[in-house]
């Protein structure tokens, strides 16, 4: 018998169950045994509360699976992730499941071939209760980008950033200098001389960006200005005009679970560590395995600790985010150690600042709206028990910019001039008002929620922000003080600047 023939002792991995995607086909091509495939690790904590794994662990994970003819590709102990690779027949036998390629729909819309499991994984039994996760095996598009191209017919005003910086009164004197904010992105890409044509016109300096690849991706621009180019633009334009001082670092990597924790625990582990991370992609939380949900919180719960602040945009796609039925909140924002951004419809004079009307974002069926809800994987959190969340479950969104593409931003996409929407434009936003924040109090601040939270209570408004109190996303209206469209509202940056310099800081975890 050939050692790959021999069984092997494998133990059940929990929460790693994964349904078939929706509607899939065969593919034309079947996936070859011998084709390499490449998975993400994630291993337990070295304690409880502590960053990385023991090295214990590492070696016991790395001995093991080379001991079984994989391949380590790399192993990482602060961020506690083992990269390994192997044939397609490999890596089924090792985990306990079946490899194959089908075609399905993408969240976004596309038909797209991909790997496929069901059901689910095992660990070989040495490992049992050391690896938490494997993520990779099945490469399925994990998240959608959450923006919105404005028909022109449709928009009834637009902003740029540099007036949304008066309007939300961003803290004067400062723009980011100094700080290093970190943008993931799960395609597309940016060409350079594009966003210098758009900062020249807005009259900004060009901040320093740069592109980082991860498992494989890269910079890849010019590619599709409806789909990823635009979240990646937007991202960029939004949070480099409103923080031109600060530095950001761009991670480029594959829409696959793998490839999104994988962005994200570079990100939080670079050095210098970034002052905030903007997300502005993101999936229904029954569209994540149990696993993967786990391990990306584990990821933020490790980035707050550094001292990252990493906002996420609550979804574009109201109180169902897309699903066929029901209410769901969309992850990453709802985790509870991310700042959730949803969305507005924004009335505001650009030349004095002054704000006439804002409401939920809701455009209809055709037109997006908000994310926004109550989770059904996470608990309510401490720090938000008194707001008046509905329901046990973390509430998001925690805050709100701008969103709507009625009253979008105005952006520089592949060479046209457009207004874009979105909760993916309000991550962005948050993200500079962080670096700009940080810049002026002189340190940063991790999970920003437990201050911003820190004396609220349901149906009154927090300091710092501008109450959003009319419109719905579907199941949740708008209300005074925190609510499921709209969280504390959208900021007032120099209010809440007077805050955070009154000296109540948050718990960074």
């Amino acid at each position: 018998m050939n050692q790959g023939d021999e069984p092997l002792d494998l133990r059940p991995l929990p929460g790693s169950e994964r349904a078939p995607a929706a509607t899939f086909t065969a593919a034309v091509e079947p996936l070859a045994p011998e084709e390499t495939v490449t998975a993400t690790l994630v291993l337990r904590r070295r304690a409880e509360g502590e960053i990385g794994a023991a090295a214990g662990d590492i070696a016991a994970v790395t001995d093991t699976l080379s001991g079984l003819g994989l391949t380590i590709v790399a192993a990482d102990e602060p961020s506690r992730r083992v990269r390994v690779s192997g044939s397609a027949a490999q890596l089924s036998r090792v985990f306990g499941t079946e490899l194959t390629r089908v075609e399905s729909q993408s969240p976004d819309g596309r038909l797209v071939g991909h790997r496929q499991r069901s059901g689910g994984l095992s660990v070989p039994a040495a490992l049992d209760g050391i690896v938490t996760a494997v993520l990779g095996l099945d490469d399925r598009p994990q998240a959608r980008a959450q923006f919105r191209a404005a028909p022109a017919a449709a928009v009834s005003t637009s902003y740029t950033p540099p007036q949304l910086d008066k309007i939300y009164r961003f803290p004067a004197d400062t723009d980011g200098t100094g700080q290093v904010v970190a943008i993931i992105e799960l395609g597309g890409g940016f060409a350079q001389s594009e966003l210098d044509t758009y900062f020249g016109n807005l009259g900004v300096p060009s901040p320093v960006v740069t592109a980082i690849g991860v498992d494989g991706a890269n910079n890849e621009p010019g590619q599709d200005p409806q789909g990823a180019d635009g979240e990646v633009l937007l991202d960029i334009e939004v949070a480099g005009a409103l923080a031109p001082g600060a530095k950001f670092n761009v991670y480029f990597a594959p829409n696959t679970d793998a490839g999104f924790l994988d962005a994200v625990s570079e990100a939080a582990h670079a050095t210098p560590t970034p002052v905030a991370m903007s997300i502005s992609w993101g999936q229904n939380e029954d569209e994540w395995t149990a696993q993967a949900r786990t391990a990306m919180d584990d990821a933020f719960a490790d980035a707050a600790t550094l001292g990252v602040t990493v906002t996420a945009a609550a979804g574009d796609s109201g109180s169902s985010d897309g699903a066929t039925s029901g209410a769901h909140a969309d992850f990453p924002a709802s985790s509870p150690h991310v700042l959730a951004c949803g969305g507005t419809n924004l009335h505001a004079d650009p030349d004095t600042g002054t704000i006439s009307a804002e409401t939920v974002w809701n455009g209809g069926t055709s037109g997006g709206a908000t994310g926004g809800g109550v989770s059904d994987a996470f608990p309510l959190p401490d720090w938000q028990s008194g707001a008046g969340v509905p329901s046990a479950g973390r509430g998001v969104p925690d805050v709100a910019a701008v969103a709507d593409p009625a009253t979008g931003y105005q952006v520089l996409v592949d060479g046209t001039a457009a207004v874009y929407g979105g909760t993916s434009a309000v991550a962005p936003l948050w993200a500079a008002l962080v670096a700009r924040l940080a810049q002026a109090t002189g340190e940063p601040f991790g999970l920003l929620n437990p201050l911003l939270y820190q004396g609220v209570s349901a149906g009154k408004a927090a300091d710092g922000f501008r109450d959003v109190t009319q419109g719905s996303n579907g199941k949740y209206s708008a209300r005074p003080g925190w609510d499921a469209c709209t969280g504390l509202g959208s900021p007032d940056g120099t209010a809440l600047l007077a805050r955070l310099q009154a000296g109540n800081r948050p718990d960074r975890r």
